[in-house]
């Protein structure tokens, strides 16, 4: 990452299981998708990552502008909401249905259901369900002892 000051002998990068805990851990995602015209969208969703897959999914409505946008422009960013152990996974989304989408309904199920005892794969299944693939992450610690010295990359096989 040039410029971050990674070049430094002080520079450690984080290990990946820091970003893995993160993304399991969090209740609410930051998702930017561009329109075919090329307008950005940013907004929070519910999603859960899956370390084992190397993967994270999503829902939306069928009608939302994410929606809209992911169908001519499947390049996303997803993003912790966490602005001082800021992690961010640029990567492709795609819809996902059959048995793949069982495995992620149980999977969000397990997760916000807690949160949320009203939440049904019923209601999941009557929205779009969508899986994003990363290519690459992105970590930055903002306190000033740590940010030069952990600023990480990490990329991914399908970049």
């Amino acid at each position: 990452m040039p410029g971050y000051g990674v070049e430094t002998a002080d520079w450690q990068p984080l290990p990946w299981t820091w970003a893995a805990e993160r993304l399991a851990a969090g209740r609410n995602f930051w998702l930017v998708t561009v329109s075919s015209a090329g307008a950005p969208h940013a907004m929070p969703v519910c999603g859960v990552w899956d370390d084992g897959d190397l993967q994270f999914a999503f829902s939306c409505g069928p009608r939302s502008r994410k929606a809209s946008n992911l169908a001519a422009n499947s390049n996303v960013v997803v993003t912790t909401e966490d602005t001082v152990e800021a992690l961010s996974i640029e990567g492709r989304a795609a819809p996902v249905e059959g048995e793949r989408q069982d495995v992620w309904i149980a999977r969000y199920l397990a997760k916000y259901t807690a949160l949320a005892p009203e939440l049904s794969a019923e209601f999941i299944r009557q929205n779009l369900l969508f899986e994003v693939v990363p290519s690459r992450a992105l970590a930055i610690i903002e306190r000033e002892d740590e940010f030069a010295a952990r600023a990480t990359r990490w990329r991914f096989g399908n970049e």
